[in-house]
């Protein structure tokens, strides 16, 4: 990643960023997030099909250079959440550089190389290959296996009937361990308190019951409707592997079925539940 290096140590040299929110890779050869600091960390960046990690997760939780602004490394994915928070009034477009990434896919298990067994779902679906509204663009476009299972699963889950929908998220909530690294994975979760974390009134039964279980999922899937920006971070981050796109796909689906509305495309679009229009339809309104 050469032109990502020659960039990064640019910015960082004449002052243009204080930090750069990147990737590096460890000793095991897996790719993680970095934080450069200087031309010296620049040469420590990289960018692979392992660099799975959505790092716009940290533009609300680390704070703004004394001097230039904070430069990130990336995916179109990312992007997406990046104008999703810009579009929340979270962070600002001026603070921010934004190095894109052309992506060709990404791991399941950052343990293994890239084949088409261990390839992201979200990337058979990707119309963001090339990243929109970056500063740069770096690195070149290639063919690359593409998972199967992406168009099925959703149709699939569709044709079961109310009853077998229940028994399936019963069965699978039950394996939740409020651990909430589905939470913290995800960049559009940037609550200074979280409900779950109120105790005065408690809204959502802190220990992993079924009906605190229920609570949790169902209340975080509203909290992200028109919102989730499909990075399946939560879902990649969750220990006992519930399923979780299938409800934030759904929601995405619903807010452009009814509002013809997409998360994180454009920073100037109002958000979903921000705006009112005339033309909205009404009829889910008993």
């Amino acid at each position: 990643m050469k032109q990502l290096i020659e960039i990064s140590k640019e910015l960082l040299e004449s002052r243009k960023a204080g930090y750069i929110i990147g990737y590096t890779e460890d000793k095991f050869h897996r790719t993680k997030p970095f934080i450069a600091h200087t031309t010296n960390d620049a040469e420590k960046l990289t960018f692979n099909q392992k660099a799975v990690h959505n790092l716009a997760v940290y533009l609300t939780r680390l704070p703004k250079p004394k001097e230039g602004k904070i430069g990130i490394v990336a995916k179109g994915c990312d992007i997406k959440a990046i104008i999703g928070l810009i579009q929340e009034n979270q962070i600002k477009r001026d603070d921010i550089i934004i190095i894109g990434m052309n992506c060709n896919g990404v791991v399941k298990d950052i343990n293994i190389d890239y084949n088409k067994e261990n390839s992201q779902m979200k990337c058979s679906i990707c119309e963001l290959r090339t990243p929109k509204h970056a500063n740069y663009i770096v690195g070149a476009l290639e063919d690359f296996a593409k998972s199967e299972l992406t168009k099925n699963i959703l149709a699939e889950f569709e044709a079961l009937s109310a009853e077998e929908r229940w028994k399936f998220w019963e069965k699978e909530f039950e394996k939740c361990i409020k651990c909430y690294a589905c939470r913290q994975a995800c960049p559009l979760c940037y609550c200074e308190q979280c409900i779950v974390e109120k105790s005065m009134p408690q809204w959502i039964d802190s220990s992993p019951t079924t009906k605190g279980n229920f609570a949790w999922n169902i209340i975080r899937a509203f909290h992200l409707s028109g919102r989730c920006i499909g990075c399946n971070e939560c879902e990649r981050a969750c220990p006992v592997n519930i399923p979780l796109s299938l409800l934030n796909r759904k929601m995405g689906m619903v807010a452009m079925k009814e509002f013809n509305y997409r998360h994180g495309i454009e920073p100037d679009q109002p958000t979903l539940i921000g705006n009112y229009n005339t033309s909205d339809k009404e009829d889910f309104i008993m």
